[in-house]
């Protein structure tokens, strides 16, 4: 990989899963039988999945938390060019009141953001087939695509992706498109320093390297599947992200 820092972070990533996998091999989370969940699907061995034309590297996976890091998702121009295409709409990032099932400003979250509609852009058309490819699920059968942007000192504390089924406002939420099930992250400018993602649960850190993806599917709202998560302080220059929720069927 092109990022310094990635060799240590896939060392971390590497122990961490020989660990989780005895440890807690008794828990596994798998899906529910005959349940269909999105992921990436690569012949035995191979480390590279064809994804709509273009090569993706797989360079971590893990088994609980259900977790795949990927190399090269996107090339460096095209994270250019999302970042270029989303600047001009940056906006307070919100967050989904799962009490009302609205969206509010929340003191946990302090990056900037956006959201492009499906398929707005060709460049978002051909992310969106990308994912589609990889995860084998239907792009509309998932929330838009978000771009986020931290400046120093702007992180997002651990949090839960899936929508809580205890909150009033959840059904509301759960309308549009049903629970969230994964969750593809992608890293489209990397800070100098700071600005990883964590998952204080599983003990694991992924540094943000320009042009990697994280994928993380929880089949279960259930604090189990151990994606409890969190985007760390940046400390030093810019992070750039882009978002993909993926939901049980298509999102309205």
């Amino acid at each position: 990989m092109r990022a310094s820092g990635w060799a240590e972070a896939v060392a971390r990533a590497a122990l961490d899963r020989a660990r989780l996998d005895m440890s807690q091999a008794d828990h596994a989370a798998g899906p529910s039988p005959g349940r269909r969940v999105p992921g990436p699907q690569a012949a035995d061995g191979s480390n590279r999945i064809e994804a709509d034309g273009h090569a993706v590297q797989l360079l971590v996976t893990l088994r609980h938390p259900r977790l795949v890091v990927f190399g090269d998702f996107l090339t460096d121009a095209e994270c250019d060019a999302l970042i270029a295409e989303a600047r001009p709409r940056m906006a307070r990032s919100e967050t989904v009141d799962t009490a009302t099932g609205g969206g509010e400003i929340n003191a946990a979250r302090t990056s900037r953001g956006m959201f492009f509609e499906c398929g707005e852009t060709p460049l978002v058309r051909r992310i969106e087939r990308r994912i589609e490819a990889l995860l084998h699920w239907p792009v509309d059968w998932g929330e838009p695509l978000q771009v986020l942007h931290y400046e120093p000192g702007a992180e997002y504390r651990p949090h839960h992706d899936y929508f809580d089924p205890g909150q009033p406002g959840t059904a509301a939420v759960l309308g549009r498109g049903g629970q969230r099930v994964g969750t593809l992250l992608i890293y489209l400018a990397a800070p100098e320093a700071g600005g990883a993602t964590s998952f204080p649960e599983a003990g694991l850190e992924i540094a943000a390297v320009k042009g990697c993806a994280v994928f993380f599917g929880y089949e279960r709202a259930s604090a189990d599947s151990l994606t409890l998560h969190g985007g760390e302080p940046v400390r030093r220059g810019d992070k750039w992200v882009a978002t993909k929720w993926l939901r049980e069927r298509e999102f309205r």
